[in-house]
């Protein structure tokens, strides 16, 4: 039991808990920049699973961003009503096949001008110290993980 003047120490330090805090202050600061591409975090993972595998069919996009086959379907509807994306082959009966106009190319381009401006303001050389050390941590982590795609 504690006293008046005694408080109780913090709580052990929890990966997990430290993870969702930066997570959803990661995920604010890049929703700010999206908001401004009128995108969401959502679709801009969207465009980048289309735009790394065109031709990409609603079931394999749904693999990809690990949610349901109707989901992909009213995402891309949104999509390709924004003319962001088609579908080459939309034929009934026939596998679809999505990829990204030249509209949604450029929009994904600003995106990612966006994303690198989230990393340079929370992980860049004017950044709180410890917030450096852990992107740095993390993109070590993952490095030779994620196959890279050869820059166009």
């Amino acid at each position: 039991m504690t006293t008046e003047n005694e408080r109780p120490g913090p709580p052990p330090m929890s990966p997990t808990i430290l993870v969702i805090t930066m997570s959803r202050r990661v995920e604010a600061a890049l929703g700010t920049e999206l908001g401004a591409l009128d995108l969401t975090v959502a679709r801009l993972g969207l465009l980048g699973h289309i735009n790394g595998v065109p031709g990409a069919s609603f079931s394999e996009l749904a693999r990809m961003s690990g949610t349901s086959v109707q989901s992909v379907h009213a995402a891309v509807k949104g999509l390709a009503g924004a003319g962001l994306v088609q579908d080459r082959t939309a034929r009934a009966g026939s596998a679809s096949a999505i990829e990204l106009t030249a509209a949604g190319a450029q929009l994904l381009a600003e995106a990612r001008k966006a994303v690198a401006r989230v990393d340079t303001q929370l992980f860049g050389e004017q950044a709180d110290p410890i917030l450096r050390r852990v992107g740095a941590a993390i993109v070590d982590a993952f490095a030779g993980e994620i196959p890279r795609r050869p820059q166009a």
